[in-house]
């Protein structure tokens, strides 16, 4: 017989599920064992990307792909960054010790173009930038032309707020991220690559967009309080209402994303939560919250420990989206041009 097994087993610190020894990711949660690492080696290039240093950034990052299954999403964005990065190398003037890259070479004519196009970091992040302004402005002409100037814009904002809050809180743990893109007519996205990143890290960064909503929301009852304009509470309801649709814990949905960290305790735990809402407010929306936590009792994508942070997170988010809507009256005019 042979032990050779026991010893090419570990735990995944996140769900606990059985790994063999090599594995970089959890088969079962998909968490990256070496998330702690992998974070602080994006954050080493990020800062030699900052100084320009591109070659160190790509060695750095080369590194990175090691500790990445070759198929996951994680490391097709490393491997394109790896791409932007030797563009932005091959663009570094000669008397800085770097040589004409081949692929400057390749391009003939057309070289100095793309050179120019890729000179820098800080054009790479106005592209980024200009794609965020036209679709964001795009979104804002789509509702000024249904509701009028200010309900339109308005409301765009309070989406931008939202999606701001899931922008800011991936920056913050030294993640890549773009600025968000709006779809008129469908709402808004933030794309961004989780390197090393828990399932119950995720359920905090989804967590995030909808509590910058209620911020939103409640920015907006308190004008609405104070200037007795029915824009204002007409913000505060809708802003409300699309937050707590986003918080029904099934799907891509932020609630979907959050539910995905939560055992069966907890979210039997938010569905007591939900209905308490909805006895409390008698707002129906919070219905589809339970109805939504009834069917997560029952799906078997649970992970293997509790996560009791993220339900109060989850709860009070909601709670707080259901102070806005029960203090906030039912206005129909005086929201348009």
């Amino acid at each position: 017989m042979s032990t050779l097994s026991q010893s090419i087993i570990r735990t995944c610190p996140n769900c606990g599920h059985e790994l063999a020894l090599g594995a970089l990711a959890c088969p079962e949660c998909f968490t990256l064992l070496h998330g702690v690492e992998l974070n602080a080696q994006a954050r080493e290039a990020k800062a030699l990307e900052a100084k320009k240093d591109f070659a160190q950034a790509r060695e750095v990052w080369n590194r990175s792909l090691a500790l990445l299954p070759h198929d996951s999403k994680q490391a097709e964005w490393v491997r394109d960054h790896l791409r932007v990065l030797e563009i932005a190398q091959a663009s570094m003037p000669e008397t800085q010790g770097q040589t004409t890259h081949p692929w400057a070479r390749r391009l003939g004519p057309l070289a100095p173009i793309a050179l120019v196009l890729t000179k820098s970091k800080g054009l790479l992040l106005a592209i980024f930038k200009l794609k965020f302004l036209f679709s964001f402005f795009s979104f804002i002409a789509l509702y000024v032309a249904m509701f009028g100037w200010r309900y339109g814009v308005g409301f765009a904002v309070s989406i931008l707020i939202h999606e701001l809050g899931h922008f800011i809180d991936i920056k913050r743990r030294g993640l890549p991220a773009e600025m968000p893109v709006f779809l008129p007519g469908l709402g808004a996205y933030v794309k961004w690559n989780a390197l090393g990143v828990t399932k119950k890290q995720i359920a905090q960064i989804s967590l995030a967009g909808p509590l910058a909503g209620w911020l939103a929301a409640a920015g907006s009852f308190f004008l609405f309080s104070y200037t007795h304009d029915p824009l204002w509470a007409a913000l505060a309801r809708t802003g409300a209402v699309l937050n707590v649709l986003n918080l029904i814990p099934v799907w891509v949905l932020d609630g979907g994303q959050a539910a995905n960290s939560l055992g069966k305790v907890e979210r039997s735990a938010l569905l007591a939560a939900a209905l308490g809402l909805w006895l409390f407010t008698w707002q129906p929306i919070f219905f589809l919250v339970a109805a939504g936590a009834v069917y997560r009792l029952f799906t078997k994508d649970k992970p293997g420990r509790d996560d009791w942070g993220t339900l109060t997170y989850y709860v009070a988010v909601l709670a707080a989206l259901g102070v806005v809507l029960h203090l906030t009256p039912v206005l129909r005019d005086g929201i348009g041009r």
